[in-house]
């Protein structure tokens, strides 16, 4: 989970250094063809069946995956990196949540409490408060990329929870495979409607992006098919601290009082939810 982490944070990275030009659905198919080619490459080297077992949910695990990153690209590119990662960082809860109801796993008794911290951080964030007369502090944010944040973490969190249930009888490449399968035809339709023809760097950037997800999908796969939903996703909460710290160097993005004290929420939420 914190190899996992540190990946997701360095394909940000690259989805910024891209996302300017190259359009988002060109960024998600880039992602899956890189995703496609190394996962048939292991799963040929490890022997082991492509298609799986219960492809009904391997489907939908892929298509939900594929709109959640969707989300997250688009907030990642409207938001600062910090924010857009802390508000995507409401989906450990939720996991826990929809984990308790979908799978029946435990739930600690301070879910209710997680989440309303979490919300609480959201709103600290999203709508920063107003003193006697005084204009709100801080630059506003985009609605649109909150939207997609929160959205993003809602989908990430069915996704999550349903690779806790393949777990149980697909081996964690299986999973990560049908994630390009269903990108794929998803998004070509849209990339050949408006291509753009990337530079020499732009493409390197989006290979970039292909391989540190994948990286990072295949840590996340293995830590949730080893470990309970809600205890894996808390520990790649460092992934916070790797955005704001790449955001920093890269971007010049400063992390306000706001983001700091949202993230606290969150990181309380995240820690209560285990």
């Amino acid at each position: 989970m914190l190899s996992s982490a540190l990946s997701f944070s360095l394909m940000v990275v690259c989805v910024r250094q891209v996302g300017s030009r190259i359009p988002l659905a060109e960024v998600v198919l880039a992602r899956a063809l890189v995703s496609l080619v190394l996962s048939g490459w292991l799963l040929r080297r490890a022997g082991i069946p492509a298609l799986g077992h219960n492809r009904g949910l391997l489907m939908v695990r892929g298509l939900i995956g594929t709109v959640a990153l969707y989300c997250v690209y688009g907030a990642v590119l409207r938001l600062p990196m910090a924010t857009a990662t802390v508000l995507q960082y409401l989906y450990p809860t939720l996991t826990a949540a929809l984990a308790w109801l979908l799978l029946g796993e435990r739930l600690g008794p301070w879910l209710l409490l997680a989440m309303l911290l979490g919300w609480l951080g959201v709103l600290v964030i999203a709508l920063p408060l107003e003193s006697a007369g005084a204009p709100a502090s801080g630059a506003a944010l985009d609605p649109l990329g909150i939207l997609l944040a929160v959205a993003g973490a809602l989908l990430t969190s069915l996704a999550y929870v349903s690779v806790r249930r393949l777990g149980r009888s697909e081996h964690p490449l299986v999973i990560v495979l049908y994630f390009p399968l269903m990108a794929l035809p998803l998004s070509l339709p849209a990339v050949l409607l408006d291509p753009v023809l990337p530079s020499v760097a732009e493409a390197l950037w989006l290979v970039g992006v292909g391989l540190f997800t994948q990286l990072g999908q295949i840590g996340l796969t293995h830590g949730l098919s080893g470990m309970p939903a809600a205890r894996a996703t808390a520990l790649s909460y460092c992934q916070v601290v790797f955005a704001a710290l790449w955001g920093w160097l890269f971007f010049a993005e400063r992390v306000d009082g706001r983001t700091l004290a949202g993230a606290a929420l969150v990181l309380a939420a995240t820690m209560l939810s285990r």
